[in-house]
């Protein structure tokens, strides 16, 4: 069992800054595949980023690219995602997930294991 926990979450204004870490624990993260996804209020939960276990592939959803940045160090058996000039439409509860495997994976039934989420609040 993996258990994923987020921190970092909070309120900002627009263009702020913000970044996320996700620990893991249960399974060295060299063996995981992660990636962040986000629920805004009203709406469905979305891909934001994927990471595979050696960095080398990375996605992101297109409305974050050049924004965002995810990472991991498998060493400390964490995931990050640095958020820069953060919009309203940021806004939302962030998950932290990851599944047995190398590769990335960008869809949410990919996925086994999720944290709880932390909050993210961009005003303007």
């Amino acid at each position: 069992q993996v258990q994923l926990v987020e921190s970092g979450g909070g309120s900002v204004q627009v263009g702020d800054s913000l970044s996320l870490s996700c620990a893991a624990s249960g399974r060295p993260a060299i063996m995981l595949s992660m990636a962040w996804f986000r629920r805004a209020p009203g709406k469905e939960r979305e891909f934001v980023s994927a990471i595979d276990w050696s960095s080398e592939t990375i996605y992101y959803q297109e409305s974050v690219k050049g924004r965002f940045t995810i990472s991991r160090d498998n060493d400390k058996n964490m995931l990050y995602l640095q958020m820069l000039n953060l919009k309203p439409e940021d806004t939302a509860v962030y998950y932290c997930t990851a599944r047995d495997g190398m590769s990335a994976f960008t869809s949410a039934d990919d996925f086994f294991y999720w944290g709880q989420g932390t909050q993210v609040t961009v005003s303007s």
